[in-house]
């Protein structure tokens, strides 16, 4: 066996930082309404058919609602 080996120092490797998570987006509740001086503010339209109670679901360039199917394009921004 060997008697003047000397094991050779490991070098210390960089901690790899993770990337951080995105925020997630509200759910629920919290993302139809806002709170504004004690007033609710609707966040998301109504729909023209269904009447209150049925808020239409936003898809970028629409508006429109589950509940009938009823869709109202955004106006195009030029």
């Amino acid at each position: 066996m060997s008697e003047d080996v000397e094991k050779a120092p490991k070098e210390k490797t960089e901690k790899v930082e993770k990337p951080q998570k995105k925020k997630k987006q509200e759910k629920g509740v919290f993302s139809l309404y806002k709170i504004e001086n004690d007033k609710v503010a609707r966040l998301r339209p109504i729909c023209e058919r269904c009447g209150p109670g049925y808020f239409m679901a936003d898809h970028g360039d629409r508006y429109t609602c589950g509940h009938c199917g009823f869709t109202r394009y955004r106006p195009s921004e030029k």
